[in-house]
């Protein structure tokens, strides 16, 4: 039996990579007017931005994805009142059906998050911090990273716009859980409401009328962290923005966050950030400084 070999069409085709950064802006951070001859994806972590650029002048929120054009003019500014955390990748890519994210802010859905955080992973795996290949010194060694981790972020990084353009021909706005469970997508979002309060595993059982064992077994199963570690992110996530504004003091920010004492708040910082709060801050200001 003859077999034809079927050729795969290329409907996205990422070519290249200028860089691949994770921004911690601080308060009032702003950029140049810049242009480049490749297209750039922001996307809004934590926070809000203002963008600037050809085809779109307005506020990109948290959550939410835009794309340049190659060679369109544009920047950033952070505004008065935040702090916020952006995603910035540069790629070469000639596919036209991306210049329609160029116009509008696109929400991005849960997986469609997810699949940008690998993205971000991967690209740890190949570039030295803040992981953008300005030239090639600032590119790890081949035989420092995992066989095939920089093709990995090309095909990643084709994935992620294949499914946000099928997301946006559907028109979702949600995705369902690996584990279809509602009650985990519920009890996630109380823990997002509330982590700067205390909540222990009991108050969470008694709300969604489980025992600790399905609870905590449920929420690691579907999001892939235990809820204490979730809470305990969620925490430092929300006081390094606070140290970025610079309006508070390492007291106020850890009764801010929810910690019942500032010796406790360092140990956790560093336990997770691999250095001290006010370390932290310093490191931020050189890097905007360079």
């Amino acid at each position: 039996m003859e077999y034809k070999l079927k050729r795969f069409e290329r409907v996205i085709n990422i070519s290249r990579i200028a860089n691949i950064h994770y921004f911690e802006f601080t308060r009032e951070f702003h950029t140049k007017k810049d242009r480049h001859e490749f297209r750039e994806l922001i996307y809004v972590d934590s926070g809000y931005i203002e963008v600037e650029a050809e085809d779109y002048v307005g506020i990109v929120n948290e959550g939410e994805l835009i794309v340049h054009r190659e060679n369109e003019t544009h920047s950033i500014s952070c505004p008065l009142d935040d702090a916020p955390n952006v995603i910035i990748i540069g790629f070469e890519c000639h596919s036209s059906e991306l210049d329609v994210f160029a116009k509008s802010p696109a929400l991005l859905t849960p997986e469609l998050q997810r699949l940008l955080t690998d993205i971000i992973k991967e690209g740890r795996n190949v570039f030295l911090p803040p992981y953008d290949v300005p030239n090639l010194r600032d590119m790890k060694k081949r035989n420092d990273y995992p066989f095939g981790a920089d093709q990995l972020i090309q095909i990643k990084l084709e994935a992620f716009f294949i499914e946000l353009i099928r997301s946006r021909e559907t028109g979702a706005s949600v995705s369902d859980e690996a584990s279809g469970d509602v009650k985990m997508q519920e009890v996630l979002h109380y823990i997002e409401e509330n982590f700067r309060e205390k909540i222990s595993l009991d108050e969470l059982c008694f709300l969604y009328g489980t025992n600790k064992t399905s609870l905590c077994n449920g929420f690691r199963d579907t999001y892939g962290s235990t809820i204490i570690n979730y809470i305990n992110v969620l925490k430092i996530k929300e006081a390094k923005k606070l140290l970025r504004e610079g309006k508070y003091n390492l007291t106020q920010i850890s009764s801010m966050v929810g910690f019942s004492s500032i010796h406790y708040f360092s140990r956790i910082f560093k336990q997770y950030e691999n250095q001290s709060p006010s370390a932290y801050i310093k490191s931020i200001k050189s890097k905007l400084m360079m």
